[in-house]
């Protein structure tokens, strides 16, 4: 009787440890269909914000909570749910670390603007817009991913990318290392000029 109640119990483990994914820092949980991020993608409700820069993403489907996202109390990765359109300019501010390490064990500064939403395998399942009249860099190794951000873009750090992106609009970099750091992959465009502005 006892070993029949270990076979039970044993297929019962398994059967529950098949049913999870194992994330990066160890801990299960469910599949996610929001942009990877290095620890488990937050449960939050469309509208809300999560406050742990260095582990944690935002997904917003409104203008206020993407502001909040976006600022120095806001999260390293910001994910919209759908268009949204900002009738004001905003910032991209705040130094933030993705959750993991480089090759000398140093925190890896990172910030992303996620204007996309992915399957469980990775795939591109849908493109936002996000609009507004200036939308300002200030975040160290930052980037717009997947998407379309339709107005003037002002770089004020190095290293700033565009990942698969357009930019409906200008891109004006404040200072020369700005220009000379930043980078846009083949798969990005740019429809108006590119000019250092200081």
């Amino acid at each position: 009787m006892k070993n029949r109640n270990a076979v039970v119990i044993l297929a019962l483990s398994i059967t529950l440890i098949a049913g999870c994914a194992k994330t990066p820092n160890g801990t299960t949980t469910p599949t996610v269909t929001t942009p990877t991020v290095t620890t488990p993608s937050p449960t939050t409700a469309p509208g809300t914000t999560t406050t742990d820069a260095v582990s944690s993403a935002s997904i917003v489907d409104k203008a206020a909570t993407f502001e909040k996202a976006i600022s120095s109390s806001g999260t390293w990765i910001i994910a919209i749910t759908k268009d949204l359109t900002i009738d004001k300019d905003i910032l991209l501010e705040g130094e933030y670390k993705n959750g993991k390490k480089d090759d000398a064990g140093k925190d890896i500064i990172q910030r992303k603007v996620a204007l996309y939403a992915q399957d469980a395998e990775r795939n591109i399942t849908a493109r936002y817009t996000l609009t507004a009249p200036k939308f300002t860099i200030t975040s160290p190794e930052a980037s717009i991913q997947h998407g379309t951000f339709k107005g003037d873009l002002y770089v004020s750090v190095k290293n700033f990318k565009l990942i698969d992106a357009t930019v409906d609009g200008n891109v004006y970099f404040t200072t020369d290392e700005a220009k000379s750091t930043f980078n846009a992959d083949a798969k990005s465009k740019i429809t108006g000029k590119q000019e250092i502005k200081k």
